[in-house]
């Protein structure tokens, strides 16, 4: 099974503050937050969801197809990923924008505060999802991952259209889709993709019910950190899979990424539901034992 992961390409900033945010914060004073963190360390790495998803397929084996938006700066992060088994012939490459910049700080506990400048991916709705695949030789599954929201809706409705298998992985960008693209990014998909939290956000904004979303989707896998993940699908009992435990917990960013990037290479190998969330599992704690989200190895083959 090819994979082809659509989303965000970005530089990381990754900064980690040695209190709690949660102390900072003043119930009589949160409609007027004003505050500014002194942080012990800073970490410039290679990130953005689509390419962390796609490094960690290439550490199973896999050679994903990277699509998304990027400036002229990506040209040592895309060397990099090519030569671990990335291929990014199809990332669309802006000749006035940067690449995209997260700056996220990290509290003791493991709470984050975090901001997204999207740079040039906000030309990600320029690409062609149909005729990428045509000339960078197909996909099986297409993930559909937080990215310019005209380019998400554009890659599902592709799919719909041509009929291509997809997974639906909005996750940050749920707090600024409305309703009715959140419904049309997921209806239909062959996977949806939440943490805990987007799991009650989105059906807040969808004013769908539980089962109506299991109804439009073909399995609902609902991250929940700590305590592992739940796959869920339409007239079966929901199926808890415990997480894989951590030694060292450094950095929880880009963890669901590697989380979706385990779980995919098991569905390509054909394994079972539990053996999928396990691969998902182990290879989210690989990437939080480590700072960065692309600084994790795996041996390949079956990381649980």
């Amino acid at each position: 099974m090819r994979i082809a992961v659509t989303g965000s390409i970005a530089t990381d900033h990754l900064m980690t503050f040695p209190g709690r945010i949660a102390d900072q914060l003043l119930a009589d004073r949160l409609d007027h937050v004003s505050l500014s963190f002194l942080v012990d360390t800073l970490e410039v790495r290679d990130g953005g969801v689509a390419a962390n998803i796609a490094y960690g397929l290439a550490q199973l084996g896999h050679r994903p197809l990277l699509l998304g938006a990027v400036g002229a700066d990506f040209t040592p992060y895309g060397e990099r990923l090519a030569a671990l088994g990335v291929d990014v012939s199809g990332v669309h490459v802006s000749r006035t924008r940067h690449t995209a910049r997260f700056l996220c700080t990290t509290d003791q506990d493991g709470n984050q505060i975090a901001s997204f400048y999207p740079g040039a991916m906000t030309e990600a709705a320029d690409i062609d999802l149909t005729e990428a695949l045509r000339r960078h030789g197909g996909a099986d599954l297409v993930l559909v991952g937080a990215d310019d929201p005209a380019a998400m809706l554009r890659h599902t409705r592709a799919c719909r259209t041509h009929r291509i298998p997809f997974a639906a992985d909005p996750s940050q960008q749920l707090a600024r889709l409305d309703g009715a693209e959140i419904r049309e990014l997921v209806g239909g998909a062959d996977h949806l993709f939440t943490n805990e939290y987007e799991h009650a956000l989105l059906l807040a904004k969808t004013d769908w019910t539980h089962g109506e979303v299991l109804r439009r989707v073909g399995t609902w896998v609902t991250t929940l950190g700590e305590k592992g993940s739940r796959v869920e699908r339409a007239g079966d009992p929901p199926l808890d899979v415990p997480a894989v435990p951590a030694a060292d917990a450094v950095d929880p960013t880009g963890v669901g990424d590697a989380f979706r990037a385990g779980y995919l290479a098991a569905l390509a190998a054909g394994h079972d539901t539990v053996r999928r969330a396990r691969w998902g599992s182990a290879l989210a704690t690989l990437a939080l034992s480590r700072i960065g989200t692309q600084t994790y190895t795996a041996t390949g083959g079956d990381p649980a």
